[in-house]
């Protein structure tokens, strides 16, 4: 007997497709016009889409930023989080450690990231008028969570009796903050190696200054 189910299989791979346009599209129009000035009609026509097929796969234009900033944060946290690892997991002098893993870490990610961190600038530049929760889910996707990797090494150091702190995410904060003085990785120029050398060796040593068991 032949089946009479004759329900056709949704084109899953096409709405994958179209949504992937969108994000990309989306990221460009985002990061050159930022929140406020960007239009739907823009991003459509960068995603190659139509504007229905926006408005099919997202609210309004807030939910698509928010996705955006967040999928682009999720992947500048991938990449500081690898080097986080690839030089802290394993200690064997700590300052001269500490001051590999800083030159790596405040080297600008300009290349493979650059539309997100012009991405970082736009929202900084026009802050209060992007929301708080798009703003809130940025950090917690992004920055507070290379943060809280930073931290938990930093915690097993003090547990291991290397370092003095009893709020590892505050001394995680303090480390980047003087590491990546002056060199932020939303920078359009690199710096000079030289001065990010000088940069990061102080800023290590002050670090130590302060944590040091």
């Amino acid at each position: 007997m032949t089946s009479t189910n004759s329900t056709p299989s949704r084109p899953r791979g096409g709405l994958a497709d179209k949504r992937r346009a969108i994000l990309a599209g989306a990221l460009t129009v985002f990061a050159r016009d930022g929140y406020t000035r960007a239009s739907i009609d823009a991003i459509a026509s960068t995603a190659g889409v139509s504007t229905r097929t926006i408005y099919n796969h997202f609210t309004d234009k807030t939910e698509l930023f928010r996705t955006v900033i967040q999928e682009s944060a999720g992947r500048a946290a991938e990449a500081q989080i690898a080097v986080i690892d690839r030089h802290l997991r394993k200690i064997t002098d700590l300052e001269s450690d500490l001051v590999e893993f800083g030159r790596d870490f405040a080297r600008p990610m300009t290349a493979e990231h650059a539309e997100h961190f012009a991405l970082v600038r736009q929202i900084n530049a026009e802050a209060g008028h992007v929301p708080q929760a798009v703003i809130d889910a940025w950090q917690e996707t992004g920055p507070l969570r290379v943060r809280r990797e930073l931290a938990g090494h930093l915690r097993r150091w003090a547990e291991q009796g290397l370092l003095r702190t009893d709020d590892p995410d505050r001394a995680a904060l303090h480390l980047m903050l003087l590491i990546a003085a002056g060199t932020p990785p939303y920078l359009v120029a690199a710096p000079d190696e030289r001065e990010v050398d000088e940069m990061v060796t102080s800023g290590v040593r002050a670090f130590l200054h302060g944590y040091l068991a």
